[in-house]
């Protein structure tokens, strides 16, 4: 199995833009699809972006769509989302999830592994 590793986060002025990475560890991330989630205090967890196994189809929520960009380097085992824009809306903990399909999905339920999570602040 996979382990993930969230980093990168931290407080950010509206407008700014933070990168997130998601080291993984145990086998090789190209064996999975991964999606990043976020979840903000009293809010449900909502899927943010995900990436096919091979890197070659991506998809986004509407509220990041055109300031998010998820991409991957199997080479270095790691994932990335870099964040640009952001709004105070966008404070959350971001995780990474990975599941071993070529496809990605955007229910949380049909992730097999989890980060710990990273936390994003946004400041107005």
């Amino acid at each position: 199995q996979v382990q993930l590793v969230e980093s990168g986060g931290g407080l950010v002025q509206a407008g700014g833009s933070l990168r997130l990475s998601c080291a993984a560890s145990g086998r090789t991330v190209s064996s999975y699809a991964v999606g990043w989630f976020r979840q903000a205090p009293g809010k449900e967890r909502e899927f943010v972006a995900a990436i096919s196994r091979n890197g070659g189809g991506t998809s986004y929520a509407d509220s990041v769509k055109g300031r998010f960009t998820i991409s991957r380097d199997n080479a270095k085992n790691t994932l990335f989302l870099q964040m640009n824009s952001l709004k105070p809306e966008d404070t959350a903990v971001y995780s990474c999830a990975a599941r071993a399909t070529l496809s990605y999905s955007s229910k949380y339920s049909s992730y097999d592994y989890w980060g710990q999570g990273t936390q994003v602040t946004v400041s107005s």
